[in-house]
């Protein structure tokens, strides 16, 4: 399973825009071959960060997320209102309790 954290800041009147883009795109991501989870977040510790955690059945399922027409999208709304790059953190992991 790979699991991935993405933060992103934007300007805390674009947190509203940045959230609701991510959540116009979850039934259409977790229906993708090998989504267990897309859950996008806003960070209650900081009023600029906005966040998404995935987890995928494999590399290969959330690379195909990654060259995706969905990813596509909500990259074209959110890059041009982001104030830095977005912090992305990669796990392989095995689940060890359900």
């Amino acid at each position: 399973m790979l699991i991935a954290h993405v933060i992103f800041s934007v300007a805390p009147e674009n947190r509203t825009l940045a959230i609701k883009t991510l959540k116009h795109e979850v039934s259409v991501v977790r229906a993708m071959d090998g989504c267990i989870a897309f859950i996008p977040f806003l960070d209650a510790t900081n009023q600029q960060n906005v966040g998404v955690l995935h987890e995928w059945a494999s590399s290969d399922a959330f690379a195909a997320y990654i060259a995706s027409d969905s990813f596509a999208s909500i990259g074209e709304t959110l890059r041009p209102i982001m104030i830095s790059p977005p912090v992305s953190k990669r796990f392989d992991a095995t689940v060890s309790q359900n």
